[in-house]
């Protein structure tokens, strides 16, 4: 029997709802839409600010209203890094659902990587590799071998906090450049379980690997529906768009373009994948656009 599900999914820089199809064992997308909110920059010292869970509220009693317009039963949320980390994320989260009446399951990282494993290779036509989820406020790497995963973590690294953290204006100068490098090549040293892999082609998902493969495809004249990218491209896309090197019109015109959603997040995020593609000697990624909601579907609500 079909069924209309609901996905909600809060994360450090945007808040997602999906509506799927589920007949049997399969899903269809139907429509999605996102709010850019921006909840880790409402993390103040570690806190979620009443700003932030206002914007929260807003956004979900919106969404609420185009599923009970549908009427759309079936919703199932969930959170991760930006209300999991912040140190009232119990009343938080607690002040969310009660003003909006939706359920909130706050999934920890360890789950979040298998959720965007579970969705991201369920299509995928490679046996092993390596998985990265650049998030807002969190990335989530898992290695895995004929299909299994072998290890899997989250960094408390993202796009998002390190654009807060580091970048004063709209783009990071040189030297916010070399202190997010820092720290991204300092917290992905630390993860000890990945010295032995290298050389493996990287999975990507989330938006920053949506927004570097669109840059990529405007800068290197390449089809539009291309999602694959020469890791040793990400160099030179990051140095085009640096504040104190001398921006051309040409390149601002590309990255409004390219990634108006993500102008203050795509340079922090591209460090990161930097660091990583060059720590796991990695010479390809590949985007995929299924990932945590897909997998949160096949194992929470399907059973797979």
């Amino acid at each position: 029997m079909a069924m209309l599900q609901g996905i909600i999914d809060i994360g450090s820089n945007t808040i997602r709802m999906a509506v799927y199809l589920i007949e049997g064992n399969h899903f269809e997308q139907l429509m999605k839409r996102k709010a850019t909110v921006g909840l880790a920059s409402y993390v103040k010292e570690g806190v979620m600010q009443p700003e932030g869970i206002e914007r929260a509220v807003e956004t979900l009693l919106e969404y609420k209203r185009f599923l009970h317009c549908f009427k759309i039963n079936r919703v199932a949320a969930f959170t991760t890094a930006a209300l999991r980390n912040a140190k009232n994320s119990r009343e938080a989260v607690a002040a969310i659902e009660e003003r909006t009446g939706i359920k909130i399951q706050v999934i920890s990282g360890d789950e979040e990587a298998t959720f965007d494993f579970i969705g991201a290779t369920h299509n995928l036509q490679n046996d092993s590799g390596l998985l990265i989820d650049i998030g807002g406020g969190s990335t989530e790497i898992v290695t895995y071998r004929d299909r299994q995963i072998q290890y899997k973590t989250s960094l408390p690294i993202g796009s998002l906090s390190f654009a807060s953290k580091y970048v004063k204006d709209v783009l990071p100068t040189m030297q916010e450049c070399m202190d997010m490098h820092g720290e991204a090549e300092a917290t992905i040293a630390a993860a000890s379980d990945f010295i032995s892999i290298s050389e493996a082609e990287i999975v990507g998902i989330g938006g920053t690997f949506k927004g570097a493969c669109a840059l990529n495809n405007e800068l290197f004249n390449l089809p539009a529906a291309n999602r694959r990218l020469e890791t040793k491209n990400i160099r030179s896309i990051i140095g085009n768009f640096v504040s104190d090197l001398g921006m051309t019109q040409e390149m601002s015109i590309t990255l409004m373009r390219s990634v108006p959603e993500r102008l203050n997040t795509i340079i922090p995020g591209l460090i990161i994948a930097s660091v990583l593609s060059r720590r796991f000697q990695s010479h390809w990624i590949t985007y995929s656009d299924s990932g945590v909601r897909e997998g949160y579907i096949y194992d929470q609500i399907m059973g797979k």
